[in-house]
This record gives C-alpha cells, sequence and structure tokens, in this order.
C-alpha cells in the first residue's frame, strides 16, 4: 500500500492530540481515542520503562508521525536510569513538512526543548544515526518493513510493533515479518504493540516468546507484550 498515493488529513483524537487520518482506508495513524495516551501506555508504560539495561537498542516499525520518538526522547530526559538509546525506525513512507507543522506534536510537552527536539527528529538524515540529544541516536531506515532481514542492525532490546491495523495490511501481521523482527531481537528482549490479536499471539507463542495480554490504551481493552525466551 502506498500511503502517498491516498489523500491524509489532520485529526484530533479526544485526548487534545493530533492524529493523520486516511479517508481511503478509514484508518489514522494512531488511536482516536488519543494519539498521546496510545503512544504513552503501549509504547512507554508498557515498553520502554520495563527495560532494565542502562544502554537500549529499540527497533520501531514504523517511523509515521514521529510521535513514538517523541515521547520516548521525554522518558529519556526524566530520569538517569539511561545511559544511551539506539533507536532505529523503519518508515517507507514519510510525511511531508506541512503533516509535521500541523501535527503539532512539539507544543504536547509543554518545553521549548521539545520544540527543538521534534524539528530535529524529522530534519534528521535518513540512513545514518543521528544524535538527537546527547546519549540519544537515531537512526531512520527508509525502506519497506520486510527488507528488515537485509538490515544491519545491533542485537534489539525493545521492539515498538506499531504498524498500521490488519483489517489495511495484513501481511504485516503474519508470520514471515514477525520472524525477521524475532531474529533481531536479544534473548529476553521485549515487543510491545497495541494489537491484542489471538492470530498474533500465536504466532509469537510459535516463534518462541512469552506472551502477556495486558490492558490496553483508552479504548481499547487489551495489547500485547512478548518477551523473546
Amino acid at each position: 500500500m502506498d500511503k502517498n498515493s491516498v489523500k491524509r488529513e489532520i485529526k484530533i483524537t479526544n485526548d487534545g492530540s493530533k492524529t493523520l487520518f486516511i479517508n481511503d482506508l478509514n484508518e489514522s495513524y494512531h488511536s482516536h481515542h488519543g494519539a498521546l495516551q496510545e503512544a504513552l501506555h503501549v509504547f512507554i508504560d508498557n515498553g520502554l520503562i520495563l527495560i532494565k539495561n542502562c544502554e537500549i537498542n529499540i527497533l520501531e516499525l514504523g517511523f509515521g508521525t514521529g510521535l513514538n520518538v517523541l515521547v520516548t526522547i521525554n522518558e529519556f530526559l526524566k530520569t538517569d536510569k539511561y545511559h544511551k538509546i539506539n533507536y532505529f525506525s523503519l518508515e517507507k513512507y514519510p510525511i511531508n513538512d506541512y503533516e509535521i507543522s500541523e501535527l503539532g506534536y512539539e507544543r504536547l510537552f509543554g518545553s521549548t526543548q521539545t520544540v527543538d527536539i521534534y524539528r530535529h527528529i524529522h530534519a534528521a538524515e535518513w540512513e545514518v544515526p543521528v544524535e538527537i540529544i546527547s546519549g540519544f541516536n537515531l537512526t531512520k531506515i527508509k525502506c519497506d518493513f520486510f527488507e528488515l532481514e537485509n538490515l544491519q542492525l545491533p542485537p534489539i532490546d525493545l521492539v515498538y510493533f506499531d504498524c498500521f491495523g490488519a483489517r489495511v495490511q495484513p501481511d504485516l501481521w503474519e508470520k514471515p515479518l514477525f520472524e525477521m523482527v524475532s531474529e533481531k531481537m536479544k534473548k529476553h528482549g521485549l515487543l510491545t504493540t497495541y494489537s491484542s490479536k489471538g492470530s498474533v499471539r500465536r504466532i509469537l507463542e510459535a516463534l518462541d516468546f512469552d506472551v502477556q495480554k495486558k490492558p490496553g490504551p483508552p479504548g481499547k481493552r487489551e495489547m500485547i507484550n512478548a518477551v523473546k525466551k
């Protein structure tokens, strides 16, 4: 699916933060119940803060609006728990400058530092590591998710599995992609996703993950955490 072949529009979600919505697909980049709430609940509260390492390698599928990067950096700034984060984010169809400006995510945290960080995230060159702030390196990779197997990455501690939903892109929620992701992960690495589909749980268990269903973000009853055995 070419996300750039269909019109995207800005919509305000229930927590006041914005998302992109594709009318032709009836699909949004984030939950309409709250884009910021979803990112914090799924990827920070049930992701980053569960990792005990001082240095963390994160893999995100996909970069999208950059919100997950921003909430990760915001958490990184709030604590001295993490000495270094290396963040690798895959995205085939980057959003444009107008959309970045209109989403206004830099204003969600009430900090002038966040304004500069959000701009830096989106201005960062693709395919090379860029130090966004001291100790936080972002590598944006413009590619199809199924090219993951060809990428040279360090062993991954944490996966943000944030693909479009299975109704729109069912192939992203099937075994081949999860196998590629698993191969990039460390033993005891964590995969976190907003999905709670039974088929996803069964695939991950077949790939030797310990799968937990956890309370979902607002508007969603459950989500999945999966630890690689």
